[in-house]
């Protein structure tokens, strides 16, 4: 099954009305656990400390994982779709520096 940015963020949404409603708003929280989690990043990418098998602990790929869910909690507080974001933007970089490829001219498939 094909996971998208907006259905993370639906995801985190009805997991925090669940689970912490009181947090649901809370930017400065979620902005917060951003940059430590982008310092955990950096930690392993000078490290370059990969994923093997199914072991994700201590990872870039835990990481990245971790820096996504809190752009995706702060996104969630102001109410913004970042897929529409992402597209507005792709846009106006092709157009600023005159790239050809358009955001749907990609497939998705489900292969991995």
């Amino acid at each position: 099954m094909s996971l998208t940015i907006r259905k993370m963020q639906k995801y985190l949404k009805e997991k925090y009305k669940r689970t912490k409603p009181e947090d649901m708003k809370n930017t400065q929280r979620y902005f917060l656990k951003l940059i430590e989690e982008v310092g955990e990043l950096a930690e392993v990418i000078r490290k370059e400390q990969r994923m093997e098998g199914n072991n994700i602990k201590g990872t870039i790929e835990e990481e990245l994982s971790d820096v996504l869910y809190y752009v995706l909690m702060i996104a969630n507080t102001y109410d913004i779709d970042l897929e529409d974001c992402f597209r507005m933007k792709e846009e106006l970089n092709r157009v600023r520096y005159g790239h050809q490829l358009k955001i749907d001219d990609i497939q998705e498939d489900d292969e991995k």
